[in-house]
């Protein structure tokens, strides 16, 4: 065989399914069935997906804890000629998934690479929001850090996409409630699966609810854009805590503030009462 002749490999990214096993595109299903190998963050999710539609594939883990080395791996048999498919356990790979690493060296060693379209938490979410999209920012997983958090929400200028835990979502949406309690919020649960809930209102509302009524399931939170009054608000509000901190009551800081800030002393004051109520991260 001459060089020409060489076979040409390459790495084909499918996207998921996001809970409905329907929702694969023909596309993916067709490329999955071809590939010779078939990289997947959990070996034994994605065999059900392939079993659903009859495909058999050789199956190769590829996780964080493995991307580097399992990466190099398959850079080689793809140099050798083979068809590798990459997907995770659900949606886009990559996006607060595996699968930079594998991407990152197919493209530093010149192979190809092509990109399937397909299902998205992130998109779906946002459309279903109601919320604005012509502008929007996603953000993957939200910080766990209540001041990196708190910096993140109060600065977000367009329509913010995250996706958070059931277990910290009430005290994400109790923080952004002392903040800015009419900020428009949409709790997207379980989307495309049997107990799928998208549900919209204004933080304080979203915030005593999921309070009262812990979640369960894949949370994406879609987050209406800040507006100046809110940001004034959450300064105003970091001043009167740090006057609190600092050893001065809770009332006479918050005259303090307002005269300074000209909002209301009542309104500050209830805000930072009702912070220092709400659970915290």
């Amino acid at each position: 065989m001459t060089p020409t002749e060489a076979p040409v490999g390459r790495l084909v990214v499918c996207p998921t399914p996001i809970g409905n096993l329907e929702d694969v595109t023909l596309r993916v299903l067709a490329e999955l069935g071809r590939a010779d190998v078939v990289a997947c963050e959990d070996t034994r999710h994605t065999a059900v997906l392939l079993n659903r539609h009859g495909i058999s594939a050789r199956l190769v883990s590829l996780h964080e804890h493995n991307e580097r080395a399992r990466a190099r791996e398959l850079i080689e048999q793809i140099r050798g000629g083979a068809t590798v498919a990459l997907v995770s356990d659900a949606g886009m790979p990559l996006v607060s998934d595996p699968g930079f690493a594998l991407v990152r060296e197919c493209l530093a060693a010149d192979l190809a690479l092509e990109v399937l379209p397909g299902p998205s938490a992130s998109l779906t979410a946002l459309v279903a929001s109601g919320l604005p999209v012509e502008r929007w920012l996603f953000v993957g997983f939200l910080p766990r850090a209540r001041g990196e958090l708190l910096e993140l929400l109060s600065g977000a200028a367009q329509t913010l996409v995250a996706f958070e835990s059931p277990r910290r979502l009430a005290a994400t949406l109790a923080l952004l409630a002392a903040a800015d309690p009419q900020r428009a919020v949409v709790v997207c649960r379980e989307l495309t699966k049997l107990h799928e809930e998208v549900r919209r209102g204004p933080a304080a509302e979203l915030a005593e609810h999921y309070r009262a009524t812990p979640a369960r399931g894949e949370i994406v939170l879609v987050i209406g854009a800040a507006d100046a009054a809110a940001g004034s608000l959450r300064e105003a509000l970091e001043a009167l805590r740090d006057l609190i901190d600092a050893g001065a009551k809770a009332r006479p800081a918050a005259a303090a503030v307002a005269k300074l800030t000209g909002l209301r002393a009542n309104e500050l004051y209830r805000e930072v009462v009702r912070a220092e109520q709400s659970p915290t991260r």
